[in-house]
């Protein structure tokens, strides 16, 4: 009678209770800027976006900022209009557009709600050569020995004037490499009418040339306080070894760039931002203000910043034979020509050292 008087009473109060109603705020699509330019001939990309609202049914996604008027001036006085090409909110200078060292630079916009921004001005600073690159096989050790993370380690290396303070930025180009597959390990599908998964050797093709080029990329900074007018080893840029990439050949470049002290202080923040593992020495989050502001509105929020760099650039072959450390190797049992983006034929700048 006890567990049954029990019983009804947990029922009772069970079917007595409200759902909750958690009201979450929308919160503001902001503007944001991302690209730099350099004092390589063009086209230099800008790129202008707008964040997603908390819950949004386009929640995720970015959505580009398209037919806007988007010009850079120069401390002479001189203006160059960026045209929309390629895709939506992309917006490339002229070909031939480069920026002069010594010179300062401002990024104006003005989109079609008529409401305009600026950056403020940068300046672009010479950058020393670099003189040479290295490379060395890292492997990160995890909690699953099975699943040790390895990659590869490259350095530039140069030497920092003695007569300047200098900001450093450091980014990879885009890779290729050599793609090998196997295509005699080819087997039937497994709905093949008279041998499913059967033995079916192709005689092409086992090598091909990818090319990859993520939106999100790793990168390096550094200031001289602690080696101006010293030579220098610094870890620039580490690739990670997905079984693939460094079976044979991989291909990238370096670009090692000046940039302002503004930069630098911007890029410091992110890479603290980036570098967050939920430990409690982290850094907490933070809503990183970049260099452009709102002319329409000065207390608008927009993020991104508007880089101006001179450059220094060096291509790097990373040869399979000279790794210590590798992952399993990925097969891929079928004709290499059937993975997405590969070609026959190597890139026109391919020209790897030989022994």
């Amino acid at each position: 009678m006890l567990k049954r008087s029990l019983y009804i009473l947990l029922l009772f109060t069970l079917s007595c209770i409200d759902p909750y109603k958690v009201e979450i705020p929308e919160g503001e699509q902001l503007l944001t800027v991302e690209g730099f330019i350099t004092n390589e001939p063009g086209p230099h990309l800008i790129r202008l976006t707008r964040s997603d609202t908390y819950g949004s049914v386009f929640e995720g996604l970015i959505r580009p900022v398209t037919e806007a008027k988007v010009a850079l001036r120069d401390s002479e006085g001189n203006v160059t209009f960026l045209s929309e090409e390629v895709e939506r909110g992309s917006y490339f200078t002229p070909a031939g557009f480069q920026v002069q060292v010594g010179r300062s630079y401002i990024l104006q916009i003005e989109l079609q709600n008529g409401k305009t921004y600026s950056s403020l001005p940068e300046i672009a600073n010479s950058v020393p050569q670099i003189d040479s690159l290295s490379y060395e096989s890292v492997r990160t050790f995890t909690s699953d020995r099975l699943n040790d993370k390895v990659g590869t380690q490259i350095y530039a290396y140069f030497k920092d004037p003695s007569d300047q303070t200098n900001f450093y930025y450091w980014r990879s180009g885009p890779g290729d490499y050599v793609l090998v597959a196997n295509p005699e390990l080819y087997t039937l599908p497994p709905t093949h009418p008279t041998n499913p998964r059967g033995p079916a050797p192709k005689d092409c093709c086992d090598i091909c040339f990818a090319k990859e080029n993520s939106r999100i990329q790793s990168f390096a900074i550094a200031a001289d306080e602690s080696f101006n007018g010293l030579s220098q080893k610094i870890p620039v840029a580490y690739i990670q070894d997905d079984g693939l990439r460094f079976k044979r050949t991989y291909r990238t470049e370096i670009l090692q760039m000046a940039v302002s002290r503004e930069a630098y202080r911007f890029l410091r923040l992110v890479q603290q931002q980036i570098n967050i593992t939920g430990s409690v020495f982290d850094q907490p989050p933070a809503n990183i203000r970049g260099n452009i502001i709102g002319l329409t509105d000065p207390d608008e929020v927009v993020l991104g910043y508007f880089i101006v760099a001179s450059v220094s650039r060096m291509p790097l072959y990373i040869e399979n034979s000279r790794l210590s450390e590798s992952v399993t190797p990925r097969i891929i049992p079928d004709d290499c020509l059937t993975v997405p983006g590969t070609t026959l034929d190597p890139p026109s700048y391919w020209n790897p050292p030989r022994d």
